[in-house]
């Protein structure tokens, strides 16, 4: 597809110079191939721009003033249009070309494509391909799909093997090694019992030793206490002993003597 500038060359409106600029400038930089056809050199070309505007797009006087595009034989529009697009970001919709990949334009374009086709009519094509695909290649996923039941066929036969080869080992040392495993496990819980015990005993040994040491020290300060009042008694005790040899160390006079005789008459009779 050709891009169709119709330019007027020999112009005297320095307006129209310059949109006819505008417009070559930015196809130059977007990259859009295009051939400029003066209509001031060549009537065919004047000829066939005022045949192919529409008349809707034509102005009150019925010419069309350069400059006009088209896309081979499709009218794009004049420098108004042109410059709309532009600010749109949307040239290449404008002059009937697929955006490159990657622009501006090429992302807004499939956004709006999403917006009015939506997700689902996306998915149903690329279903629909899948499908289609899918069919084409039957045959080759069919076989495929043979070889792979095969296969795993065959390594189910495999491991069937290797398992009645391993479980007869298992089996006849099966016992030995839950006992072996009980034992340590055994040995492992007796000697935590036996670590926890001897802790205990250990805890209960000191407890008793300092409630020994308490209730020793609780006799002694009874027996202090005690030994107190015996001391006083005791001294007591020895000064009345003293009082009582003085008196018997003291000289009987005769009347005692005489009466104790008298005394031991009456109890003898």
């Amino acid at each position: 597809m050709v891009i169709k500038v119709f330019l007027a060359s020999s112009s005297g409106s320095t307006a129209i110079k310059k949109k006819q600029q505008d417009v070559l400038g930015f196809l130059e930089a977007l990259k859009v191939d295009y051939a400029p056809l003066d209509i001031a050199c060549n009537e065919d070309n004047r000829m066939w721009m005022r045949e192919n505007v529409p008349v809707e797009k034509k102005p009150t006087n019925g010419i069309p003033l350069p400059p006009q595009i088209f896309n081979e034989e499709s009218y794009c529009g004049d420098y108004e249009t042109f410059f709309d697009a532009k600010e749109d970001n949307a040239v290449f919709a404008f002059l009937g070309l697929p955006p490159p990949p990657g622009s501006k334009e090429a992302k807004e374009a499939e956004k709006a494509f999403i917006l009015e086709n939506g997700p689902v009519e996306n998915g149903t094509v690329e279903i629909e391909t899948v499908e289609s695909e899918t069919v084409e290649n039957g045959t080759d996923d069919a076989e495929d799909e043979e070889n792979l039941e095969a296969e795993e066929v065959e390594e189910e036969i495999l491991d069937d093997d290797s398992l009645k080869r391993e479980v007869p080992m298992e089996e006849f040392n099966g016992d030995e090694h839950t006992e072996e495993v009980e034992a340590e496990v055994g040995g492992e819980t007796g000697e935590e019992a036996a670590e926890e015990a001897t802790e205990e005993d250990a805890a209960a040994e000191e407890k008793v030793a300092k409630e020994e040491e308490e209730a020793v020290e609780d006799t002694e300060e009874a027996t202090e206490d005690t030994k107190a009042p015996v001391k006083q008694e005791e001294a007591q005790e020895e000064v009345e002993d003293e009082e009582a040899k003085g008196e018997d160390d003291q000289p009987v006079s005769e009347e005692e003597e005489e009466l104790r005789q008298l005394e031991q008459e009456e109890e003898d009779e």
